[in-house]
């Protein structure tokens, strides 16, 4: 299905900010698992292939990943106007929240159980981050479950066991991607 086929296919401005301000304010330590959701799962702006072959490009450019996605998203769907108004809405409240709690945390940071309740915090934006890969990943292993498969796992014990360095895993990872895909292609050579 295309995307002027699909429902609310072609977003306001104003849409567009309103939607990334909620997906701004709906988490702490990276919203990416809410922007999926509401792009892909609630409005269905985005196909999953669209929200990951976005994401894919919005992480290979320099800036925050979330907000790359803001503006590649707004722009597809309302030109700048939707560009400037997705990034608006996704730094807003958030700029102005973490100036509130910064200066909350410089008066009473270190007092009572507030250390625990950020770890707390942390264990939680960490299986919202497990959650959204593994959805990230059926798409791509329904379609090439051994290329994709193989792909994946190898990025994974390559940055979070081995620990090498992101740049260099992408480096070779990103060509070879794009090979097993090219092959796969009907014009291609496989």
């Amino acid at each position: 299905m295309d995307i002027e086929d699909r429902p609310d296919s072609r977003p306001t401005a104003r849409t567009l900010g309103l939607t990334f301000l909620g997906v701004a304010l709906s988490g702490f330590g990276g919203v990416l698992p809410f922007a999926r959701r509401a792009l892909v799962d609630r409005r269905r702006w985005l196909t999953e292939a669209d929200f990951n072959e976005t994401l894919a490009l919005c992480q290979s450019l320099p800036g925050p990943n979330i907000v790359n996605l803001s503006v590649v998203v707004g722009s597809r769907f309302a030109g700048v106007g939707g560009a400037f108004a997705g990034v608006a809405g996704l730094l807003a409240a958030p700029v102005i929240l973490v100036l509130c709690l910064a200066t909350l945390w410089a008066r009473f940071g270190a007092s009572g159980r507030i250390p625990a309740a950020i770890d707390g915090l942390g264990a939680a934006a960490a299986g919202l981050v497990v959650a959204t890969a593994l959805k990230m990943a059926r798409p791509i292993l329904s379609r090439a479950p051994a290329g994709g498969g193989a792909i994946i796992g190898c990025v994974f014990v390559a940055v979070g066991v081995a620990r090498a360095p992101l740049i260099a895993v992408l480096a070779v990872a990103a060509p070879v991607s794009v090979f097993i895909a090219w092959r796969r292609r009907p014009g291609g050579q496989g």
